[in-house]
C-alpha cells in the first residue's frame, strides 16, 4: 500500500455529523494489512430502510449476491465490510463464508440474516477466511458510536490513500435530515460503478422503493460517470440506509419518488454522490491529475457519453496528461474509436479554454505555449464538440502515471 498521499487529496475534512439511529464500530482483522483496521461494522435501529446498485460485472464477488438477494426486502440492520479480500471468484467457498458472516452478524444484532448486508474488498480469487473476523463481530455490534464516519472510511481502504467522506444537512418538510456517505476506491474503478464500495447512511424517514429510486438516478452523472481505468470491479456496492429516525422531529414519510418536498433531498444526496465520486478519481492509483471530459454536439446523450468515456479511457490520453503533453490528436483517435456517429470534418477540441482543432483541422490561432502552461495544473478540463446534434455528457478521470503500473504490478505481494 502506498504511503504517499495522493497530492490531489482533499486538503481539509467536513466534519461528520452524528446521524440518529446508526452506531458504528471498527478493528484490525489481519485479513491483509498489519496494524490497520480492516473491519468496519455498522448497525441501524430497527425500521431502517435500505436500498443499492451494484458492479453489472458478470463475474460478481459473494457478497454481491449476498446484498442483491437481501435487496428485495428493504429492510437493513447490519452492514459488516472487510478489506483486504474481495471474496470474489471463490465459488462454493465465498457462498459458504457469506452465509457464515451473515449468520454471525445477524446474532450479534439480533436480527435475520436478511437484514444483513456485506461487501469486500481487495485481492480477487483468494477464499476469504471468516474465523480471521466472525468472533469480532459480536463486540463490534454492541460497541458501535455514533460518531466514527471518519474511522469508518479508513477501515474499508485497500490502495487508496485517503479516506472518502461526505455530508450535507437539508430540509425536509421544515425539519433538517442529515445525509452522510463514505466511500473507497482507487483502481479497478470504471462506471458500472468501481471497486467502489460506498455506504451512505441518513436519518430521512424516506420508504425503500424511493431511496432506490433516487439511487438510481443519482448515480448515472455520478458513480457511473467516473473512471480510473476502465476495469469494472466484480464488487462494486452502493448501499444506502434511511434510519427514518428525522420523522419524530416533525420530517414527513415520503413514500412516492414523485412527492414534490424531495426536491432538495435529492440535490443534497447527488452533491454526496459527485464529492465521493470525485474524491475516488483523485485517489486513483498514482494520480497527479484530475481531467474532466465533457463532449458537446453528438447525435445523443448517451453517444456523447460513450465518446467520453472512449476519451477518458484511453491510455494515450491519459498518458499525454501525465506528460503535460496537449496531444490533440490522441482525442481525435478516442472519438474516432468510439463507434459513435462524428463527422470528422465538424470536430472541435478545447483543453481548457484553449481550442486545439476546429472543423477537422488544426485552429490556426492556437498557441502552443499558452496550452503547455495550462497542461501544467492539476485539474485538466478536455472538451470535444461533435458537431452533428445536441447530446452532451460529462465523465471524469485521472491520469496513467509510471505509479499506476508499479502499484498494479506489485499488488498481491
Amino acid at each position: 500500500m502506498s504511503t504517499m498521499i495522493s497530492p490531489l487529496a482533499p486538503k481539509k475534512y467536513p466534519k461528520m455529523p452524528v446521524i440518529e439511529g446508526v452506531r458504528i464500530a471498527t478493528a484490525e482483522a489481519g485479513i491483509k494489512y498489519k496494524n490497520r483496521t480492516d473491519l468496519l461494522a455498522m448497525v441501524f435501529d430497527a425500521g431502517t430502510a435500505v436500498a443499492g446498485v451494484f458492479t453489472k460485472s458478470k463475474c460478481p464477488s459473494a457478497p454481491v449476491d449476498f446484498c442483491r438477494q437481501n435487496l428485495a426486502a428493504g429492510k437493513a440492520r447490519v452492514l459488516v465490510v472487510n478489506s483486504g479480500n474481495a471474496n470474489a471468484f471463490t465459488g462454493k467457498k465465498g457462498r459458504e463464508s457469506t452465509a457464515l458472516t451473515g449468520e454471525a452478524a445477524a446474532k450479534a444484532a439480533g436480527c435475520t440474516a436478511g437484514e444483513v448486508f456485506l461487501a469486500s474488498t481487495g485481492v480477487i480469487g483468494e477464499p476469504l477466511d471468516t474465523t480471521k473476523f466472525s468472533h469480532l463481530l459480536a463486540g463490534l455490534v454492541s460497541d458501535g458510536k455514533p460518531d466514527l464516519w471518519t474511522e469508518a472510511a479508513k477501515a474499508i481502504m485497500t490502495t487508496d490513500t485517503y479516506p472518502k467522506v461526505a455530508t450535507q444537512t437539508v430540509k425536509l418538510g421544515d425539519t433538517d435530515v442529515t445525509i452522510n456517505g463514505i466511500s473507497k476506491g482507487a483502481g479497478m474503478i470504471a462506471p458500472d460503478m468501481a471497486t467502489m464500495l460506498s455506504f451512505i447512511a441518513t436519518d430521512a424517514p424516506i420508504a425503500a422503493p424511493v431511496l432506490q429510486d433516487l439511487l438510481s438516478r443519482g448515480t448515472a452523472k455520478t458513480f457511473n460517470a467516473v473512471t480510473v481505468d476502465s476495469d469494472t470491479s466484480t464488487s462494486d456496492t452502493l448501499l444506502i440506509f434511511a434510519t427514518g429516525k428525522a420523522a419524530k422531529r416533525g420530517a414527513p414519510e415520503i413514500t412516492d419518488p414523485k412527492d414534490a418536498r424531495l426536491g432538495q433531498f435529492r440535490r443534497a444526496l447527488g452533491k454526496v454522490l459527485k464529492s465521493l465520486a470525485l474524491q475516488v478519481v483523485r485517489d486513483g492509483e498514482g494520480a497527479r491529475k484530475q481531467v474532466e471530459v465533457t463532449v458537446t454536439g453528438a447525435k445523443s446523450a448517451r453517444s456523447a457519453k460513450r465518446i467520453a468515456l472512449s476519451i477518458a479511457n484511453s491510455p494515450l490520453v491519459k498518458t499525454a496528461v501525465a506528460g503535460e503533453d496537449a496531444n490533440w490528436g490522441r482525442v481525435v483517435m478516442a472519438v474516432g474509436k468510439a463507434g459513435e456517429p462524428a463527422d470528422r470534418d465538424r470536430l472541435s477540441i478545447w483543453f481548457g479554454d484553449n481550442r486545439l482543432a476546429h472543423e477537422g483541422e488544426r485552429d490556426p490561432a492556437y498557441s502552443e505555449e499558452k496550452t503547455s502552461a495550462y497542461m501544467k495544473r492539476d485539474d485538466i478540463r478536455i472538451r470535444a464538440d461533435i458537431g452533428i446534434g445536441r447530446g452532451k455528457a460529462t465523465v471524469w478521470t485521472c491520469d496513467l502515471t509510471k505509479e499506476y503500473v508499479a502499484i498494479n504490478g506489485d499488488y498481491r505481494s
